[in-house]
């Protein structure tokens, strides 16, 4: 089964796309919820689906070669905590 943006919109990720050219090193974080207005809920949302998506307009307009983009996923860390809790407290006594 594939990853879909509307799972990583469920799951509260955020993902960021990051320029490799040394030069530049350029991370901009994605919305999510733009991208499945303009692809669908169903579109991909691993590397390989969003890889060809996306270029770095910084490089271009300072007429860098074109490097490839890669994706970090940064999960809903405040989330997973709480489900791991009761009421955002441990539940375990000292």
């Amino acid at each position: 089964m594939t990853k879909t943006l509307a799972d990583t919109l469920a799951a509260r990720e955020r993902v960021f796309v990051n320029c490799s050219h040394p030069m530049c090193c350029r991370s901009t974080k994605l919305d999510i919820q733009s991208l499945i207005d303009r692809l669908g809920p169903d579109h991909g949302s691993m590397h390989d689906d969003l890889v060809g998506l996306f270029k770095c307009s910084r490089c271009e307009a300072a007429g860098r070669d074109r490097r490839p983009v890669f994706f970090t996923c940064v999960p809903d860390y405040d989330g997973i905590d709480k489900a791991r809790t009761r009421d955002g407290k441990p539940t375990v006594k000292r």
